[in-house]
């Protein structure tokens, strides 16, 4: 989950993106298509730590891997914050949903 100040440094980043981009369907179209690119580049990153590429072999770090994983996470906060006016509150409900579902008690 984001902290009080991580969900404020969303909100900016959306706020700078509005005042850039606009927030049209098709600009938050984007913004959430930007996830699968993002999500790629994790793959990517996976792949090179594996060395599973042999042009290229062992070419990422796990230091990599999570450089791209909070990509995709901020990616994602961005669009969600983009859709809903609350997304903390709607986060913070379908963690809450996802742990019950699956025995997790916090």
């Amino acid at each position: 989950m984001l902290n009080a100040d991580q969900w404020a440094t969303i909100r900016g980043l959306v706020a700078w993106l509005d005042s850039e981009n606009g927030r049209s369907q098709e600009e938050i179209t984007l913004r959430i298509l930007k996830l699968s690119e993002e999500a790629g580049e994790v793959a990517q990153a996976w792949i090179g730590v594996a060395g599973q590429n042999p042009r290229k072999g062992v070419s990422h770090t796990r230091e990599d891997v999570a450089d791209e994983l909070c990509d995709v996470i901020v990616t994602a906060a961005v669009a969600l914050t983009s859709v809903l006016a609350d997304p903390a509150g709607h986060l913070d409900a379908k963690l809450a949903k996802i742990a019950a579902r699956s025995g997790v008690n916090v």
